[in-house]
């Protein structure tokens, strides 16, 4: 039973994760705000900056809700908190998308 109930679980998390992928046509519209600091091309223009070229989709959701949220602090997450805070959910899966596109 407890192996069904994981499995269910998982393939709930496969599916919710299919259903917020993001349009990389909108994210890359979306993204001229982002780079200013973090590149055209999603190379960071400023040292310290991370760079978003390739980055994992989910991991890029993940945090950038954090942001919003603000559960992450520190260093500059003021400003990405303020950056966050104007983006829909939908806002921030198309910009995952289109930066996890970019290879």
């Amino acid at each position: 039973m407890k192996k069904i109930a994981v499995g269910f679980v998982l393939g709930l998390g496969l599916l919710s994760g299919n259903a917020l992928a993001g349009d990389v046509a909108a994210g890359q519209a979306k993204a001229a705000v982002c780079a200013a600091c973090h590149g055209a091309d999603g190379i960071a223009v400023i040292p310290g900056y991370p760079n978003l070229k390739g980055q994992n989709e989910q991991y890029l959701v993940t945090s950038i809700n954090a942001y919003k949220n603000k559960q992450r602090n520190g260093g500059l997450a003021a400003v990405m908190q303020a950056q966050a805070a104007m983006l829909s959910d939908a806002d921030i899966a198309n910009l995952a998308a289109y930066y996890a596109s970019l290879k």
